[in-house]
């Protein structure tokens, strides 16, 4: 069984997809019930797979609980999270709306914490089991324009890091999945119209082949994923670049 939150559309409905299509069974954790039940029965009639849908806001407080509660509810051993629900903000940090980043940092961060300690717990207590967090390759770097929404990832992936030490030769991989511009709705739900312009067309990948490279990177228990040849120059890339001088080289990108 998998279990994977933002699984309405995206990244997230993608994973859905190539999971059910290798044989497993699925829990999809959303906000949008009208969009989980209809692919939830897409899935079901496609590959013959029990798909049970939940819906929670993550980002509010005891979510992850009640989401562990509703799996338990169902009969469902959960073998693997992914932690993929989450949004950006976008443009000039202090004229965005402080709620709204301070729901970022819930849900992007806060959330990956509290369903990981719903269900790594079981999973150790097996010896068997996978976590999927879905950070960015702005991880790896600060981004201007994008202040909350890097940080976030960055914690994303120093925490799943962090995770995997603890769990080493415990049967349980954590894998921390790093993609570049994914051709969803992301940009758009930022608010910010020129967002989109900003990234080269020949780096938007699709979420079918993020996906392909996480599964992939996750099968071989590898700590990091980062899908797509330009994505992983750029990263190897930046860790030989000062702080400063990649602050104000991706600030001129981003002020498009």
């Amino acid at each position: 069984v998998a279990l994977i939150t933002g699984a309405s559309s995206g990244i997230g409905a993608a994973f859905a997809e190539a999971l059910a299509a290798q044989g497993l069974d699925l829990i999809l954790v959303a906000r949008w019930e009208d969009k989980l039940r209809a692919l939830a029965k897409q899935l079901n009639e496609l590959h013959s797979r029990r798909v049970e849908v939940v819906t929670a806001d993550l980002g509010a407080a005891g979510s992850a609980a009640k989401v562990h509660a509703a799996a338990e509810a169902l009969g469902m051993r959960v073998d693997i999270l992914i932690n993929n629900a989450g949004f950006g903000t976008a443009g000039t940090f202090i004229k965005q709306d402080a709620e709204r980043e301070r729901q970022e940092v819930l849900l992007n961060a806060a959330a990956v914490v509290d369903m990981t300690h719903a269900f790594l717990p079981a999973m150790v207590g097996r010896g068997h089991g996978g976590i999927i967090n879905v950070a960015s390759v702005a991880s790896f770097q600060p981004l201007p324009y994008m202040a909350v929404y890097a940080a976030t990832k960055a914690f994303v992936m120093s925490f799943s890091q962090g995770v995997r030490g603890e769990v080493r030769g415990k049967g349980v991989k954590v894998l921390a999945l790093c993609p570049g511009p994914v051709d969803t709705p992301f940009f758009e739900a930022t608010g910010n119209k020129k967002l989109r312009s900003t990234v080269p067309k020949a780096t938007l990948m699709s979420a079918e082949s993020v996906v392909k490279d996480a599964l992939r990177a996750f099968k071989a228990g590898r700590s990091v994923a980062v899908p797509g040849i330009a994505n992983k120059l750029m990263t190897s890339r930046v860790r030989f670049v000062p702080r400063d001088l990649l602050s104000a080289m991706t600030a001129l990108v981003m002020k498009r």
